[in-house]
C-alpha cells in the first residue's frame, strides 16, 4: 500500500476523529490553516505530493519559523509519544491529566497545537479550540506568550490553572501576572524539528526531561528521542551529528541553564555588527506602551541592513511618540542594536502566533500601510 500525506482542513468539527482515521489508515496527517488563500493551499498540496516519504513517518507539520519558505517536517509517532509522560506530569502533577481540558489558541496547522491533539489521541487532556462551547471551561493552556497575554487581558477562562507556553520568549512580567492569577506557568524552548528542548518552571530553562544539551560554536545542540526525521522536499536548518541535532539557534549554557539568543540565519548584519532580532524584540517588549515587536533587517546599500522594528502598541497604555521610542531604545540597547527605522501596526504572525519577520519586511519594502514613524 502506498502511504501518503493527507492534508486536512483545520476546522474544529470532528478534527480529532479525522486525525484518528488518517492514522488508522496508515497515512500521515498534515493540518492546514483555514485562513490560507487558495494559492497557499495549492502550494502546500504540491509540496506534500513532491517528496519521498520515509516509512517511519507518522505525523507531518508545516513550519516556516519566523522567516523563510514553508517546509513540511516529518516525524515518527514515538518522537512525540516519548514526551507525553513528561508533558502530562507538567499539566497534571497529581496524575489526572485526562480530566484536564486544554485550550489550544494556535490553529491546528501549528506544530504545538498538533502535538496536543496527538497527545489527546493517546489519553492526554481533552483539547478545546477557541470559539467552541467548552473554551470557557478550559483548565489548562498550550500556546504562545501572545495568546496567554490575550487571555489575561480579557480576564477570561477563570478555571485556567496551568499554562504550557512555547513558540517565543516568555517575559517575566507575563509569568508574574499569570502566577498572581493562580496560573502555574511552565515555559519551554523548542522547535518544530526538535520538539521539546528546555523547560523553565521559574528558575531558568533547563534540559527537558529526556534531553541532553550542549553548545557548540555558539549554537545549541540536543540529544533526545524527540527529534524529527527531517523534511519532505527541500532541506531546512535541521542538522544532525550522530544522535545530536541542531537548528542553529544561538545560545549559552551555564550551570545547567540555557539562554537562547535566536536563530543564526535570522541575524542582521549592519555595518560591522551582528544583531540577533530576538534579543532586541525581548528588550522592546519590556518598554512601556509596547505590546509586542518584530525586528528585521532593512536592506541598505553600503552597510548591509538597518535594524528595523515593527512595534504593536499596547491599547491599554499611552502610545509613545517616535521621539519617545527612539529615546527609550537608546537607553536600553547598545548603539548597533538600536532600531534605526520604526513602524507601528499589527504584527503579522506565523501559524503558531510568533512574529513573522519575513512578512514584516515584505510589508515594509512594499510600503504597505501608514505605519512608519
Amino acid at each position: 500500500m502506498t502511504r501518503r500525506i493527507v492534508l486536512l482542513d483545520g476546522s474544529a468539527d470532528g478534527l480529532l476523529d479525522r486525525l484518528r482515521a488518517v492514522r488508522a489508515a496508515g497515512d500521515v496527517p498534515l493540518v492546514g490553516d483555514e485562513r490560507w488563500p487558495a494559492a497557499q493551499w495549492s502550494q502546500v498540496r504540491a509540496l506534500a505530493a513532491a517528496g519521498q516519504m520515509p516509512k517511519e513517518a507518522a505525523w507531518a507539520t508545516l513550519t516556516s519559523g519566523s522567516s523563510g519558505t514553508p517546509r513540511i517536517v516529518l516525524r515518527t509517532a514515538a518522537s512525540w509519544e516519548d514526551s507525553f509522560a513528561a508533558v502530562s506530569a507538567i499539566l497534571a502533577p497529581e496524575g489526572a491529566v485526562a480530566e484536564q481540558r486544554i485550550l489550544l489558541p494556535a490553529p491546528p496547522a501549528s506544530s504545538l497545537t498538533l502535538f496536543s491533539l496527538a497527545h489527546a489521541l493517546a489519553g492526554g487532556p481533552r483539547p478545546v479550540l477557541p470559539g467552541t462551547a467548552e473554551a470557557a471551561d478550559a483548565t489548562a493552556f498550550h500556546g504562545t506568550p501572545q495568546a496567554l497575554r490575550s487571555i489575561l487581558d480579557a480576564r477570561s477562562h477563570s478555571q485556567l490553572r496551568v499554562a504550557l507556553v512555547g513558540g517565543s520568549h516568555l517575559d517575566q512580567r507575563l509569568r508574574a501576572e499569570a502566577t498572581a492569577r493562580g496560573i502555574r506557568v511552565a515555559a519551554y524552548y523548542g522547535a518544530a524539528e526538535l520538539s521539546f528542548v528546555a523547560l523553565d518552571e521559574g528558575e531558568g530553562p533547563r534540559a527537558f526531561p529526556g534531553a541532553d544539551l550542549e553548545v557548540r560554536d555558539g549554537a545549541v545542540w540536543v540529544r533526545s528521542p524527540f527529534t524529527a526525521l527531517g523534511y519532505l522536499g527541500e532541506p531546512g536548518p535541521l542538522r544532525t551529528d550522530g544522535g545530536w541535532a541542531s537548528v542553529g539557534d544561538l545560545a549559552s549554557y551555564d550551570a545547567g541553564v540555557l539562554t537562547v539568543r535566536g536563530r543564526a540565519d535570522d541575524a542582521i548584519l549592519t555595518a560591522s555588527a551582528t544583531v540577533i532580532p530576538e534579543e532586541v524584540e525581548t528588550g522592546l517588549r519590556e518598554l512601556p506602551g509596547i505590546a509586542d515587536a518584530a525586528v528585521f533587517g532593512l536592506p541598505t546599500d553600503g552597510i548591509g541592513a538597518l535594524v528595523a522594528a515593527l512595534v504593536e502598541l499596547d491599547p491599554g497604555a499611552p502610545s509613545p511618540s517616535a521621539h519617545e521610542l527612539r529615546t527609550m531604545a537608546a537607553s536600553r540597547f547598545a548603539t548597533a542594536h538600536q532600531p534605526r527605522v520604526w513602524f507601528t501596526g499589527t504584527l503579522p504572525r506565523t501559524a503558531s502566533g510568533k512574529p513573522a519577520r519575513a512578512e514584516a519586511l515584505r510589508r515594509a519594502l512594499a510600503g504597505e500601510g501608514a505605519w512608519r514613524v
